[in-house]
């Protein structure tokens, strides 16, 4: 499936992509080279797993740099996005993010999930955080059996998901998985 584009995500993304190189400067925030990739990343999953369109509400756990949650709340407006952040000055990045590209889907919340009030989101997302078993143990209260779960793993995701059910996608060194809620109860 093709993704459609908002007619303003180009100018978005390369808005973005000026404040990230101006905080980097001073914090440090990622070292990645190629926001371009990074940006490719975190949106094919809408390609390979479309049925994620349709949540109205989505968590991303860790946000750190924005990546995936900020380019996918930049197409799913109609879904309401919380990024979850422990660290102030990524927090303080991400908040920064929001309302210079007019985000107002995006909550940023500044501190741990475990930390939060629970709530049930449609999907949940994370890039590469932490083993699996450990995301969705900190996760419970954040999902039901109707949430669907993404996370974007590396080469090592086979092992991590001994025991669940998943879809995986690979695409060069990622792999997109895809777990429903009700296969974690």
């Amino acid at each position: 499936m093709k993704i459609d584009l908002p007619r303003d995500f180009d100018a978005q993304t390369a808005k973005f992509s000026e404040i990230l190189a101006k905080f980097n400067r001073v914090h440090s925030l990622t070292n990645y080279k190629n926001l371009n990739e990074q940006i490719a990343d975190s949106i094919a999953p809408l390609e390979i797993f479309p049925q994620i369109a349709g949540a109205e509400t989505a968590i991303d756990v860790g946000s750190g740099a924005g990546f995936p949650a900020i380019f996918l709340a930049m197409i799913l407006r109609e879904c309401e996005w919380h990024l979850f952040e422990p660290s102030p000055k990524k927090s303080a990045f991400l908040s920064y993010v929001k309302a210079e590209l007019n985000l107002t889907n995006v909550r940023v919340k500044s501190c741990k999930i475990e930390d939060g009030e629970a709530f049930a989101a449609q999907l949940i997302t994370s890039r590469a955080l932490m083993k699996t078993k450990d995301l969705l143990e900190i996760c419970d209260g954040f999902f039901d059996a109707q949430t669907q779960i993404l996370l974007y793993k590396g080469s090592s995701v086979q092992s991590e998901l001994e025991g669940l059910k998943a879809q995986i996608y690979g695409r060069g060194n990622r792999n997109y998985v895809l777990i429903k809620g009700g296969d974690v109860i």
